[in-house]
């Protein structure tokens, strides 16, 4: 017999949120067909066991059908959703007009995916290409998994800001901008939280500036300062913030907080 360990089991989801481009029927679908494909795609078969209805309604055939016994193997298998969440994008239907894709991931769904909306960008630009902040679109995002799935705990496994990296000391240490979003995204984050949402923990990316996949060293997300050279480490403006939120001196004295930022 093996010892019980008492971990838990869950999975983790890279989600971006949608808007309709236009105020308009088929654009609204559309943002919930993207969110059908990148999220319900996955957590549909583990909860319900069956592909969400906004991919049947595209992909039809193509799916395959669960067993009952797939069914009871999948069903409510896990203990926690993950959610990675960083940005919000417009979505466009497509079904009735054709699109000039750039996208894959939304390719199948017929739906474009853009930041732009008649020339304006969905949220201020970060130094990730397709990471804009809107910080209320974290609220959204987990009132979506709450009211979808029945509330099962969550996690934001992932939230950040990204910074151009190889700038001066005192600009990445200086990291306001970093500090703006995670002001807003935990405000929203809380706001979600007060109106029920079971949301167990949050983990910020990250806590010291690292390879970012394909983007390497050129951009950081960083709570704390890495010199490649000498690996001394420097807590940024952000560090200092995320302590002050933690202690909830952020949170309860919004107003002297914002004074003293400055001082930090």
């Amino acid at each position: 017999m093996f010892a019980k360990q008492g971990g838990k089991i869950g999975i983790v989801l890279h989600i971006y949120w949608y808007e309709p481009l236009r105020d308009i029927p088929v654009d609204r679908v559309a943002a919930q067909r993207a969110l059908g494909f990148i999220a319900a795609w996955f957590m549909d078969p583990i909860m319900y066991g069956e592909y969400p209805p906004e991919m049947r309604q595209i992909v039809g055939l193509r799916l395959p059908a669960f067993s009952m016994e797939d069914k009871r193997k999948l069903a409510n298998k896990l203990d926690f959703i993950g959610i990675n969440h960083y940005s919000t994008l417009y979505a466009k239907d497509c079904l009735l007009s054709p699109c000039n894709y750039h996208d894959d991931l939304l390719k199948d769904t017929f739906t474009y995916g853009t930041g732009t909306k008649d020339g304006v960008l969905i949220g201020e630009p970060t130094a990730m290409p397709t990471f804009y902040v809107v910080p209320n679109s974290m609220e959204k995002t987990i009132t979506y998994f709450k009211d979808r799935y029945n509330n099962t705990p969550m996690f934001i496994t992932e939230n950040g800001y990204a910074q151009p990296s190889g700038r001066n000391i005192e600009d990445m240490l200086n990291d306001t901008n970093r500090v703006e979003y995670m002001e807003g995204y935990l405000t929203s984050l809380v706001s979600a939280m007060r109106n029920g949402a079971d949301v167990r923990g949050y983990f910020h990316w990250s806590l010291i500036d690292n390879f970012e996949w394909t983007y390497g060293y050129t951009i950081s997300f960083g709570l704390v300062h890495v010199d490649r050279t000498t690996m001394q480490r420097t807590p940024k403006r952000s560090a200092k913030w995320f302590q002050h939120f933690l202690k909830n001196e952020a949170l309860h004295h919004p107003q002297e907080w914002q004074q003293n930022i400055a001082h930090l």
